[in-house]
């Protein structure tokens, strides 16, 4: 990736920033934009604009509102764009600033679907500008220094996270079929690329809901996913549990053919090979995190970790444990891609995106990561038409204010 917004290589010049979305995360966004010397807010935009007025009420002065991107663009001027809206929004808003030219933060999930999120894809490759995904959980000082002792361990073997929370949300994640998987586990999905730098093959997952659970749907769940070279990595969840929780990192171990690392997914990193040490927080953590980053590929064209072309390989994940845990069934990540490739194909989107898309020929080649064959199992299934690339995992009803956990 090179930086296709030539000013921005100017780093005495803060970037112009509209955001889009006022809800709760969009507020946490202001605070961090706000107090970023890299950005500069001069627009807010939200279909309900009253809710933006008041999110920036309290700000310095210079802060455009408006109901759309659309009406802020010319507007504004804005080098790029922040994107806090729901889910399901996030297609239209981003295929919006890239076709204006605009590179894009936009907070995860990048869509409510597979088949979306290449079609968003599809349309930061068509339009040569930076689409990056928020997941801001990679963003932990104590994350990159275990993946530093996950380094020392030789081949490692197993991956483990154990997630125990009890929160209680009320709405809508209340009411998912599948609020565990969907809402939160693609942060520890993520997480495991991000320390293995591998990408999943395939997997299998047993979801359901203990019987004291406050949730709908199932808010335990268990998954292993199969990594390119082998190792595997095993998810444990629970989003009803009593007592002794874990941080909202979960707690990690690894082994490897040299030794054990751990972390607590907080501040505490310890290994068989160098020890056990706490590690402070970092000046830039979670979003502040992803924004450093984002401003950085910016100025100097190093490709970010986020980029949508990447990211897409963790929804991926979510989307294959949901339909594992549906069906019983192993899923193949490869098949489960080519099928949201041939959905994103009858979608009706701009001709430069489409032009694009059916250039592919694979998912996998497009987006720049070798397919990996599926594993011999009697387990092993193909996803259908009705499976899970065509179901949305967006959260439903659709949550205006665009609300997260913490």
């Amino acid at each position: 990736m090179s930086p296709s917004f030539a000013r921005a290589a100017d780093p005495a010049r803060p970037l112009r920033v509209v955001q889009v979305g006022a809800g709760s995360m969009g507020r946490a966004w202001l605070g961090t934009l706000t107090a970023s010397p890299d950005v500069e807010l001069v627009g807010v935009a939200d279909l309900d604009v009253e809710r933006a007025e008041a999110a920036v009420r309290d700000l310095a002065g210079g802060v455009t509102v408006g109901a759309s991107l659309g009406e802020l663009i010319p507007a504004t001027a804005p080098d790029v764009v922040v994107n806090v809206t729901v889910p399901a929004a996030h297609g239209v808003v981003n295929a919006e600033a890239l076709l204006a030219g605009l590179p894009v933060l936009c907070e995860k999930p990048a869509a409510p679907t597979l088949a979306d999120a290449l079609v968003q894809a599809a349309a930061a490759q068509a339009t040569g500008q930076l689409l990056m995904i928020s997941q801001s959980r990679r963003y932990f000082a104590g994350l990159a220094e275990y993946r530093r002792r996950i380094a020392e361990l030789g081949t490692v073997g197993l991956l483990t996270t154990g997630f125990a929370r009890a929160p209680r949300f009320g709405g809508f994640r209340e009411e998912m079929e599948q609020p565990l998987l969907v809402d939160m586990a693609i942060h520890a999905f993520d997480t495991a690329r991000y320390l293995l730098d591998a990408e999943p093959v395939s997997v299998v997952c047993q979801s359901w809901n203990p019987a004291w659970s406050w949730f709908r749907g199932d808010a335990v769940a268990t998954a292993t996913f199969l990594f390119d070279g082998g190792a595997r990595y095993v998810f444990t969840g629970s989003w009803c549990v009593d007592g002794l929780e874990t941080s909202w990192n979960g707690e990690w171990r690894a082994g490897g053919s040299t030794g054990t690392a751990t972390w607590d997914g907080e501040q505490r990193v310890a290994s068989s090979i160098s020890g056990a040490a706490d590690v402070p927080p970092g000046e830039h953590e979670q979003i502040a995190g992803a924004l450093v980053e984002f401003v950085a590929a910016l100025r100097t064209g190093v490709e970010p970790a986020g980029t949508i072309s990447g990211n897409v390989r963790s929804l991926a994940m979510v989307e294959a444990a949901v339909r594992s845990a549906e069906s019983g069934g192993r899923v193949e990540i490869d098949a489960l891609l080519e099928l949201a490739y041939r959905e994103a194909l009858s979608h009706p989107v701009p001709e430069p995106i489409r032009a694009c898309l059916e250039s592919w020929g694979t998912p996998s080649a497009a987006l720049g990561v070798k397919a990996v064959a599926q594993q011999e199992s009697s387990m092993s299934i193909t996803p259908t038409s009705s499976g899970p690339a065509g179901t949305s995992l967006a959260p439903s009803p659709v949550n205006p204010s665009g609300r997260r956990r913490p």
